[in-house]
C-alpha cells in the first residue's frame, strides 16, 4: 500500500514558501502525530466528531493504581483501533500509572510500510 500523497503536518501550519498547507515529509512522524492526537484529544473536544479521542488526560487525576492503568490501556486500545485501524495495526498497549504521571507505550505496525514501531507517550499534570 503506498504512502499518502498529502500528509498535513500537525500542528496545523502554512508553508511560508509555498503559501499552502505545510506537509509532513516523514510518513512515520505523521503516524506518530496522529497517535498523539487520538490519545490527547478528549471526547467532545471536536465539534464534528464528538466521540473522537481517548480522553486520557482526565485520568491523570485518578489515583495511581493498577485499576487506573488498566482503564487507560482499554481506552487507548479502543480509541486507536477505532480511529487509526486503516493506518496502523496495534501489537500491544502498555500503561503504567505513577503518581501524577501516566506512561503509555504503543507498539504498532505501520500498515503501508509493514514496519513495526514503538511510541512512548507521557501524560502529566
Amino acid at each position: 500500500m503506498p504512502e499518502p500523497l498529502h500528509a498535513i503536518r500537525f500542528p496545523f501550519a502554512i508553508d511560508p514558501g509555498a503559501g499552502a498547507l505545510a506537509q509532513e515529509g516523514d510518513y512515520e512522524a505523521y503516524i506518530r502525530q496522529l497517535i498523539r492526537q487520538v490519545l490527547l484529544t478528549a471526547q467532545g473536544e471536536r465539534i464534528n466528531r464528538p466521540d473522537f479521542g481517548a480522553g486520557i488526560r482526565k485520568l491523570v487525576f485518578a489515583p495511581a493504581s493498577p485499576a487506573t492503568a488498566s482503564l487507560t490501556q482499554t481506552l487507548v486500545y479502543e480509541a486507536l483501533s477505532n480511529w487509526l485501524s486503516d493506518l496502523i495495526r496495534l501489537e500491544q498497549v502498555s500503561v503504567e500509572a505513577i503518581g501524577e504521571r501516566i506512561n503509555i507505550g504503543v507498539d504498532y505496525t505501520v500498515v503501508a510500510q509493514g514496519e513495526r514501531q514503538f511510541l512512548n507517550v507521557e501524560v502529566t499534570l
